[in-house]
Order: structure tokens, then sequence, then C-alpha cells
């Protein structure tokens, strides 16, 4: 039998290798977007590809053009085809004629593609949340947590309920939890007519007079002022990978972190220094990165509250809150990482100077304290073009956040000439992915391939249109949209990397979650690591494949995504990079 199925995928993979298989954005395009499909095969092509209706009418043509740079293999050839001057709006098809005639999946022109997409979202955020969780409609984790290093002593409990669980697993990082609801809030503040109001405070359906997105944000605002539970001090990480027992459901946790199952959880504080219980204590060199960060969320969420009327009183907690824990990071400067119990995997994250650069400008802009400014130029200053672009791989979380969009934050609080510095780090960034990376493949992607590189594809897409706004250069445009619809299929795989978008598929359904593995129901929104290389890929603890793999044939000796729960390392969705995706689709909605 095993020699049968062997023949079958043999057979199977020649027949693939001698069609045609093109790639496209299955979401669709906006009107005046940059609008180009890839093709690949084995076969050399030639001649004019066509753009048809759905009566199958001819309504565009255009030269099949040899791409300027291979592709991911495994196959010989593959080719651009450009449609931008395609601008009608309708649903069609590209097709490749021919003895072999290729179609590809359909797709949508239409300039409100992506209007609805930054809320559908927000349906994963609320599936992530900690305490009560409205798509189980059940709390849980009520006993977090006890605190491990404090000042107080060890076990003692302090009130830690809330937050989001950070992927698959249900830890809780400060770390991701504090990025997370800053891009949130931004989201809002740079496209406030984009979010709705159909739930309220607990995510649950009925309007509040309150956005959604802010509803999210604030239940990671909360989290973030229990974790710094009194004044000069701040915990940083819940749980650790104790956690990972197998499948489970979060109203009933059977780890046990030394209180039994379903019980206390640790609750790790911030101390600067190198934590963890086993052998893989992480490298903590101070708070800033944590602390930081979170100032900036709490920052921006006064300037939203406030300026809203939502909530004077809670604005003003959030201010005070944020300059007590900016005092905290500049007495302890450096970086807190995540922890661990008995794997080597934790965030590794080694960057702060960043993350002060946000808070001090935030705080600046929340007070206008001069002292603010001076810092966040300085902070600035030492950051520069600090980032993961340099390097084709690096330690996971290690240029954390995977953008520094402080940079923009600070960007109209300067002067001109320091205005010109921001944006130049911006470019020249920019410019270092394409000519490092993007250059060098037909699918003009501009990230490595690193765990997560999906959440560093959205970042930079952030960072190319951040810049846009700052200068008014549009010379990046067709680049940041090729990027996006890698994202929506435009891939080796030919498929989406967000949950149920488009909902006609292909999109990740067997995704490596509990929710997924216990109930066999779909969570729209979520994104998933997304493609790694095929050599970090083998080196993974405890990854095997559940069953045959539908893209096998378009896998390859340098990088590989799987829609297979087993792969924890392609197919995981996760709460911080769901969350910079908000930001990032609503982009599109303008």
């Amino acid at each position: 039998m095993r020699q049968i199925i062997t023949l079958l995928y043999f057979l199977t993979a020649l027949s693939l290798h001698a069609q045609v298989h093109i790639r496209t954005n299955l979401v669709g395009y906006q009107p005046a977007d940059h609008k180009s499909a890839i093709a690949f095969t084995d076969l050399d092509l030639s001649g004019e590809f066509q753009v048809v209706d759905v009566s199958g009418k001819l309504v565009f043509s255009g030269p099949i053009l040899p791409a300027k740079a291979p592709g991911y293999g495994p196959f010989k050839n593959y080719y651009e085809l450009d449609f931008s001057g395609l601008t009608a709006g309708g649903q069609y098809q590209l097709v490749i004629p021919g003895r072999l005639q290729a179609t590809s999946p359909s797709f949508h022109i239409d300039p409100g593609l992506y209007k609805n997409l930054p809320d559908v979202l927000l349906e994963f955020m609320r599936q992530q949340r900690c305490g009560y969780n409205p798509f189980f409609d059940h709390v849980c984790h009520q006993k977090d947590g006890r605190i491990m290093d404090g000042p107080i002593p060890d076990s003692t409990y302090v009130d830690v309920t809330g937050g989001w669980h950070d992927a698959g697993d249900q830890l809780k990082y400060l770390i991701t939890g504090s990025n997370a609801t800053a891009r949130m809030i931004m989201a809002y503040q740079h496209f406030p007519q984009v979010f709705k109001d159909q739930f309220n405070a607990l995510g649950q359906p009925g309007a509040n007079k309150i956005p959604d997105v802010l509803d999210e944000a604030k239940w990671g605002l909360d989290w973030i002022l229990r974790l710094h539970y009194a004044p000069g001090h701040l915990i940083h990480m819940v749980a650790d990978d104790r956690d990972h027992v197998g499948w489970k459901l979060p109203m009933y946790d059977p780890s046990n972190f030394g209180w039994g199952k379903d019980s206390y959880r640790v609750a790790y504080y911030a101390t600067g220094k190198p934590q963890g219980l086993g052998k893989y204590k992480s490298q903590a060199t101070g708070i800033a990165n944590v602390a930081g960060r979170s100032a900036a969320a709490l920052a921006l969420g006064h300037q939203v509250w406030k300026q809203k009327g939502y909530d004077p009183a809670f604005a003003l907690k959030c201010l005070q809150a944020a300059e007590d824990l900016y005092r905290m990071a500049k007495q302890q400067a450096g970086y807190q990482q995540g922890n661990s119990y008995g794997a080597p995997y934790r965030y590794n994250e080694d960057t702060w100077t960043d993350d002060m650069e946000w808070a001090a400008a935030e705080l600046y802009r929340a007070t206008r304290k001069p002292s603010y400014l001076t810092d966040a130029k300085t902070y600035a200053t030492q950051t520069g073009e600090l980032s993961w672009i340099q390097h084709d791989t690096s330690a996971h979380y290690q240029f954390y956040p995977f953008m520094n969009i402080a940079h923009y934050a600070l960007y109209n609080l300067v002067d001109p000439a320091f205005k010109a510095k921001l944006a130049g780090y911006y470019r020249n960034g920019i410019k270092q992915t394409l000519k490092q990376r993007a250059g060098l493949n037909a699918f003009q992607h501009g990230v490595p391939f690193i765990w997560c590189s999906n959440n560093l594809l959205i970042d930079l897409v952030l960072q190319i249109h951040l810049y846009e706004k700052m200068t008014g250069d549009k010379q990046f445009s067709a680049y940041k949209l090729n990027m996006r619809d890698w994202l929506f299929g435009r891939n080796p795989w030919g498929s989406s990397m967000f949950m149920n978008i488009p909902t006609q598929g292909p999109y990740p359904r067997d995704v490596h979650t509990s929710t997924w593995a216990l109930t066999k129901k779909e969570v729209p929104g979520g994104l998933v690591d997304g493609p790694i290389y095929y050599t970090t890929y083998q080196k993974q603890i405890g990854l095997q494949l559940t069953h045959a793999d539908p893209y096998a044939a378009f896998q390859n000796g340098y990088v590989v995504y799987h829609d297979d729960i087993g792969d924890y390392c392609t197919n995981e969705p996760t709460m911080d990079g769901t969350a910079c995706a908000v930001f990032f689709m609503a982009l599109f909605t303008e």
C-alpha cells in the first residue's frame, strides 16, 4: 500500500509540473492598484495572457514576461502577468491560452474590497481573550497568578487576569500584549471611520458606542494596568512552557505550575535579570523594552480615551501609569526576555531604545513636557535603522517589534532636519530589503523566512506605507502591494495567510490551535506564522505533519509552508501578528 501511495504522489507531481500555475491576490484589487500575478511551470511560455469577466468576455490582455528573478523552486520557469491597466470593477479570471490552458481563481476589482476586513481580524482577537472569553462564553484562568522573583514573597497572589492567550498556547506575555494593544489604538487613530461598533466591552454582540477595535485595545490596557500592580512594580509574563501539555480548551487547563491542575499560574516579575526555572534561562539585561512599550500603549490609551471623552478617569489612570513605567524603564535600561521552563524556545527580544523612543514620543504628545521630546530624539538617533532587515536569520523575536513605529510617532513633533533623518531610516531599510531579498525572487518577497515571517511582512508593508505618509514618496508602492498580495495568495502555495480570508479560500484551515483541534470551529481573521526556511523547519522539536501535504508539489529545499495542525512553525495563528495586521488591513480601506 505504501508503494502505491508513493507512486500516486510521484505521478501527481509529474502532472503538476506539466501544468501552468497562476498565483494572484485571492481577495482582489482596488481599481488604482498595481496588479501583478505570477505564473510558474516547467514549460516555456510566450505570447499574451488574457483577463476575462464572469461571462467569459475578454476585457484585457498583456504580454507574458519572464520574471526578473527566479522563484522558490521546484519549477523551472516563472513569469509575471501585469494587468494594472485593468481598472473597471468586476469579477475576473486570468487565462493563459494554449494546449494546456491555465486559469486563475476568480478575483474582484472593487474599491471596497477591504473595508470589512479589519473588523474580521478582531474576531480572532476576541477568541484569544483570557478571563471572559466570548467565543466560548466561558471564563478561564481566574487564578492568574502567583508572583515569582518579585520584591514580595514568592507565590504571593497578584491579580493578573485578563489579556490574551499568545497563540495556539495559553501563555500571556507583556512583550507581545503591549505591542498588540498599542498597534490597535494607532490603527483607530489613523482610520477611525473604518471600525464598526457591533460588540460590547466583553466581546458580546451588541453596540456600546465605542468602536470594537477600542474595546479590544482596552482589554489590553486593563491587563497592562494589572501587571503594573503598584507604582514601581511590573509583571511581564504569566505561565511558561509547562502550559504545553497537549490540546486543551481555556476553561479547563490541565497544566500544573506547582499548585495543581487548572489552578494558579506563575506570574514573573520584571527583574531585568536572567530568569527561568530550568536550564534555558533568559538573557535579560533590563526592563526598558516591556516597560517602555507598555508606557507607549498607555499613553496612546490616554490620548484616545481623553479626546473622545469615553472615560476621563480611565484616561488619567493610563497617563499616570505610563509616566511611572517610563521612569522605571529609564532606571533599568535594557531588555526583558520571555522565560522558558523546559524547552529552548522563548521570545529573545534584545532591543529597547525603539520602545523608549515610542514611549517618550507618545508621552510628549500627551503632556507636552519638553524632556520627553528631548529623550525621544536621543533614543531615535540611538536606534537609527536597527532592525531584522540587515539579517537573514535571527533569534526568535530578537528584533521586536518588527518595525520601529516610533520613528513615525515622533515625525510630526520634530523640525524638518530631524524629520528628514527619521524618513531616511525608513527609506534606507526598505531599500535594503529590495536589494538583499525582494529583487532576488520572482514574487518580490522582501523578508527572511524566519519564524513568524508573515509578521515581518506585515510590518514591512506598514513601514512603506508610513514612509509614504511622511514623505509623499511613492517609489515603493508596487513593492508594497506585491507583498500585500503575497499574504492573500500570490505565493508559491496559492493560499491566503489569514484564516477564512477570503471566504472561498484557499486559506489556512488545519491550524495549530486547540480551538480547531477540539471543536473543529474556524475562527476568522487569524494570521498564521507563515513560511520558514526548510533548514529551520527540519530542526524543530516535536514537529510532525499529520496528513498528506496538499502543497507537496510546491515545497522545495529553501522554504516551506504547511496547512497542517502539526506544523506549529508555519501554521499557528498569533495574537500579536493579527493585532498588527489590523493596522495593516486598514491601510487598504482608503
